[in-house]
């Protein structure tokens, strides 16, 4: 939001800034917060922005008990043999693509995420390919059944082991014989990644293998120098997954070194085949705990529900009996994703499905549920700019408060939006966080540092941190991101202000987002180690007319994908504030258009109905419900919600006494 407006006459130019000071480490914090609980595999990993999944067989699909565990506990599912070369394509050319969809077509009417197995295998494989000699042959014959088969699956893959199991056994670290590299050579993996890719550029590509799990193992260390070496070449490749069929002693003990060094050459890792023989529940708990303990690794995917539906049936290695009941290892394997044996909570946000933005959004919003609650030190007239959490069964909600003398921020907390309205206002001004000009807030969770971050304008970018959000008491005073405004900033910000900064981060870096209200976005970036300290190689990041793309920009992280989506507030020809969105592929790419026209916005009160009364025809700064509460700033992909700022539309007079209000959208053209 305009800092001239927030500060009334006053230029942001003329506040005193802070100087910068060094980092809270973490021994100052307590110890981390509860999650969110969840009674169930699925719900558990999404409020990480995780998923837990399993295998699936078309032919068990009619067996109620089988598909009751499916539906109840897990949010993805792969097909176990009906995405193979010899079910699709069992003869050249003629290809069968109907158990596939059964499964396809059954996860995507639940919600569940599905991933793609296999499309390269030297095992299940017909004859007619493992027979062919000329290489030329093969390889038109590799790439037409990757193109035909991702392409039938556009859309509704969020990940495909593109290879399966190339490397050798042993301690050879080279690839094992088979047709593919026989032919083809070495070469025919980045062949099939780059032809994986052409055929359907949104889908997650994966390199999948078991045995690959000991970081000293010279398999392990074969396919790693191949993820590194694709990744300094270019070629695609965005995960590698870990089989993980363990015997009763559970991983290796370098099991979680291994996903993070694999995690740190730029990709994902993903637990794809996990199963355990006789299923200790210290040796489950050891394997999730590896995955939640480093940032990218995605999900896990348990290979079958019952220990009946197993491959290795007589080792009894699943979480559920022949029965379907479930085992010690279940719990110990929710508990290690941070669940309970509880319900959820009542008035925690019901576990969000996954799927693809749509290209255009309908929404239906609430009335007004937050208005000021002046008190005889704050005579406030509007509550802007708000930030939310769930967590620990409550929403916690900051704001900026407006009045002609200025800004600050407010504090809430309630257990359900039916009681926003009558949460107690707690003013931070009577914090360290203190009196003076604070504006647009933004939280989140550092799991590194086991710290909550609250960041705000200042007339520079400022933070504070608190080990317990709950506390309104606890915020550390301010401290600035940088020592002085940016010069790229300085250079391109003509009339405008330096206005909502916002933070986000991947598993390597953080990223500071600001606007101008001069039509540009700028971005500064610094290691998660330095965070928050080291932000420099401040670019524009995008940049459009000055009402276009004006202030108020939100970036966050699309679950079950890998997109990241950025909404900017616009005015429009009305004179209206309406969002725009983009989405791209990594926070530092550049930003595609998604729903991004005055004709075709985000969110405007032209594609936003009002079941209470139209309140507002403003539908300006705010933040998404996030699926979880660190600083990924993960949401779900369907059924979103916003919380936006909303006014009176017959209001007018001075900028800082305008009557804002909060309320809520909900997406109603959600197709999950």
């Amino acid at each position: 939001m305009n800092p001239l407006k927030r500060l009334g006459r006053r230029r942001a130019s003329v506040l005193a800034l802070l100087a910068v000071t060094t980092l809270v480490t973490p021994a100052a914090a307590t110890a981390a917060p509860d999650a969110v609980r969840a009674s169930t595999l699925g719900a558990q990993a999404a409020q990480s922005g995780r998923y837990f999944g399993t295998a699936v067989a078309a032919g068990r699909l009619g067996d109620g008990t089988y598909t009751g565990i499916l539906d109840r506990e897990f949010n993805s599912v792969t097909p176990e043999n009906e995405m193979k070369w010899d079910t699709i394509e069992r003869s050249r050319g003629s290809f069968n693509f109907g158990p596939g969809d059964q499964i396809a077509n059954r996860a995507a009417a639940r919600g569940q995420r599905l991933r793609g197995h296999t499309l390269v295998w030297h095992q299940q494989l017909p004859s007619w390919v493992s027979s062919i000699r000329d290489a030329n042959t093969l390889r038109g014959v590799m790439n037409n059944h990757i193109t035909q088969v991702m392409n039938h699956y556009k859309g509704k893959v969020y990940a495909w082991d593109v290879v399966n199991e190339a490397f050798a056994d042993g301690g050879s670290g080279q690839m094992r014989s088979s047709v593919f590299r026989d032919v083809l050579g070495t070469g025919f993996i980045e062949e099939a990644f780059r032809s994986a890719r052409s055929a359907d550029p949104s889908a997650k590509l994966c390199y999948n293998d078991y045995n690959i799990e000991n970081w000293s193992d010279a398999k392990t260390q074969g396919v790693y120098r191949m993820v590194r070496d694709f990744k300094a070449r270019g070629v695609p490749i965005d995960c590698v997954g870990l089989q993980s069929h363990f015997g009763a002693g559970g991983p290796p003990s370098s099991f979680q070194t291994t996903l993070s060094n694999f995690a740190a050459l730029g990709v994902d890792v993903q637990i794809t085949e996990l199963d355990i023989a006789q299923a200790p529940t210290a040796a489950y708990a050891n394997t999730v705990r590896a995955c939640m303990n480093v940032a990218r690794c995605t999900g896990i995917t348990v290979w079958g529900i019952r220990d009946s539906d197993s491959w290795r049936s007589g080792e009894n290695p699943l979480l559920f009996d022949r029965n379907g009941n479930k085992k010690p290892a279940y719990q110990s394997t929710l508990t290690a994703l941070g669940g309970s044996a509880a319900a959820q909570r009542t008035g925690a946000p019901s576990p969000r499905s996954t799927a693809a933005l749509p290209s255009s959004f309908r929404w239906s919003s609430s009335g007004a549920l937050i208005a000021p609650k002046p008190d005889a030190t704050h005579n406030i007239a509007g509550i802007k700019d708000p930030s939310v959490v769930y967590y620990n069964g409550k929403y916690h909600v900051f704001a900026s408060t407006a009045s002609s003398a200025g800004y600050n921020l407010v504090y809430l907390s309630f257990s359900d939006w039916s009681q926003a309205g009558s949460a107690t206002h707690h003013y931070l001004d009577r914090t360290a966080i203190g009196a003076g000009y604070r504006a647009a807030p933004q939280v989140f969770y550092n799991t590194q540092q086991r710290l909550w971050y609250l960041v705000y304008q200042t007339g520079n970018a400022s933070y504070s941190t608190n080990p317990d959000i709950g506390n309104p008491n606890g915020w550390s005073a301010p401290r600035n991101f940088y020592s002085s405004m940016p010069d790229i900033i300085k250079q391109n910000i003509g009339n405008g202000y330096w206005v909502d900064m916002w933070v986000i981060c991947d598993s390597a870096n953080c990223y500071l987002f600001s606007s101008d209200d001069n039509g540009h976005l700028y971005r500064s970036q610094t290691t998660v180690g330095q965070f928050p300290n080291g932000f420099t190689n401040t670019v524009i990041a995008a940049q459009d007319s000055k009402f276009a793309m004006f202030e108020a920009s939100n970036v966050y992280k699309v679950q079950g994908s890998n997109q990241y989506l950025l909404l900017v507030e616009a005015i429009g020809s009305d004179g209206r504030r309406y969002f725009r969105s983009w989405t791209a592929s990594s926070l530092a790419g550049s930003w595609s258009p998604l729903a991004a026209s005055e004709s075709n916005p985000f969110a405007k009160s032209s594609n936003v109905t009002f079941p209470a009364g139209t309140w507002t025809r403003d539908i300006s700064h705010g933040e998404m419900i996030r699926a979880g509460y660190d600083q990924t700033l993960t949401i779900p992909a369907c059924r979103l919600q916003y919380l936006y700022q909303g006014k009176d539309p017959n209001a007018g007079g001075d900028y800082n006494n305008l009557p804002w209000r909060l309320g809520l959208l909900t997406q109603s053209n959600s197709t999950c």
